[in-house]
């Protein structure tokens, strides 16, 4: 018996979560605002970084962000060179994953992704939608077979800026990205708020975010434990940073204030108030 209780304590000394190594996290190297972002050095930020520091100081863990190209991170992942991989969802990239032992956390937060057009186009039938600006790599859900028929034409750009800028010059019929974060670039980093607007009766689609790994199916469990344990903490995150910004309403991805502008200026004049407003 003291001899079996020893080989427990030796193994409970040597797992990964005892040691004092750093685990690696990786995140995406692009601007991804309020979810995350690099800053002018390359660090990581937002939301996402906020998070994961809390768990971590909550846990006694050590973590460190490597960023990569959205396609490497995955390969880094099988490779072993990070431990872990956000975002990232069982229903991504599945035909690459084949193999692959997987685990993943619960979901951390909720996303919308769908087509932003101009406010005048709001409500149009989706068969209007013949040109449609993505940003390259991106999987536009709900149009994939009109876009395999011809009927509409993807136009890709490198980055979400680009493709905004297409949006707005009308080099396209609307905008396909995560919502939140397209509304976010318009109010906050393009200074167009209202420029372009959620289109809620095209086709979208909804989805999580989540942490994976595949060799710490622990720590995930540890993840799950703090985002049920802290749920008002990091609630109180996602309101500061607005990733969830009015997700279930005619607003998605407006800010609060905005909101209630809008729904002053509709209780003036009894009808659908209009989502375009300048500060």
């Amino acid at each position: 018996m003291q001899q079996a209780r020893l080989c427990l304590l030796s193994a409970v000394l040597l797992t990964p979560l005892a040691s004092a190594q750093t685990l690696v996290v990786g995140v995406e190297a692009l601007s991804f605002a309020p979810h995350y972002s690099l800053d002018a050095q390359g660090r990581y930020q937002g939301f996402a970084r906020e998070l994961l520091d809390a768990f971590a100081a909550d846990s006694g863990l050590s973590l460190s962000y490597k960023a990569l190209p959205v396609d490497q991170l995955l390969p880094a992942l099988q490779r072993g060179e990070i431990d872990f991989k956000y975002p990232d969802s069982p229903l991504w990239a599945q035909t690459q994953k084949a193999g692959m032992t997987l685990h993943y956390s619960q979901a951390v937060v909720d996303y919308v992704d769908g087509v932003l057009v101009a406010p005048d186009r709001q409500g149009q039938a989706s068969e209007n939608i013949r040109h449609l600006a993505l940003v390259q790599g991106w999987t536009p859900r709900g149009y994939e077979e009109r876009i395999a028929s011809g009927a509409v034409q993807p136009r890709y750009n490198e980055d979400l800026r680009q493709m905004i800028r297409q949006a707005l010059r009308k080099e396209s019929d609307g905008a396909y990205f995560n919502v939140v974060v397209a509304t976010y670039y318009l109010d906050n980093i393009r200074a167009r708020p209202g420029a372009l607007v959620f289109d809620p009766t095209l086709p979208h689609t909804r989805g999580t975010f989540h942490l994976s790994s595949s060799a710490y199916p622990e720590v995930l469990a540890r993840f799950d434990r703090f985002l049920g344990e802290r749920a008002q903490q990091v609630a109180a995150l996602k309101v500061r940073h607005g990733v969830e910004a009015n997700l279930d309403s005619e607003y998605i991805g407006v800010e609060r204030w905005k909101v209630d502008f809008l729904e002053r200026q509709k209780a003036k004049t009894g009808a659908r108030a209009p989502v375009s407003i300048s500060d």
